[in-house]
């Protein structure tokens, strides 16, 4: 494992857990990675963890259907869920591939060490 990768994923890897936006799985592979450091299951952990993120990752569409859904405005109300949808119309339009709530950039970012943290030492 590189170990400049390394560092910058157990960064965002506690950013990744304590945003609100975390999904307990995410959380949970997290918690599980960052304890299998420098441990035989740490190539193992490394692969779910960066397989979870992939899973949980929301991609700028996926944040405009969820917010346009009546799952978004049960969870965001009216207003709030079609903010969102506005949100990610404009994150589109910008050109961004995911979703920038906290978790997500967490997420997205050690997905794009990945290379980094499979590299074998």
């Amino acid at each position: 494992m590189d170990q400049k990768a390394r560092e910058q994923a157990v960064a965002y890897s506690h950013r990744l857990m304590q945003a609100p936006s975390c999904s307990q799985e995410a959380r949970q592979a997290a918690q599980a990675w960052l304890d299998a450091l420098d441990t035989p299951r740490q190539q193992e952990e490394t692969r779910k963890y960066l397989a979870e993120l992939a899973e949980d990752v929301v991609t700028v569409d996926g944040l405009i259907a969820f917010a346009q859904s009546p799952a978004g405005e049960q969870v965001f109300g009216p207003e709030g869920a079609a903010k969102l949808a506005d949100h990610g119309r404009q994150l589109k339009a910008e050109g961004a591939a995911y979703c920038d709530c906290p978790a997500c950039a967490a997420a997205a970012a050690i997905l794009a060490l990945k290379e980094g943290l499979l590299a074998q030492s």
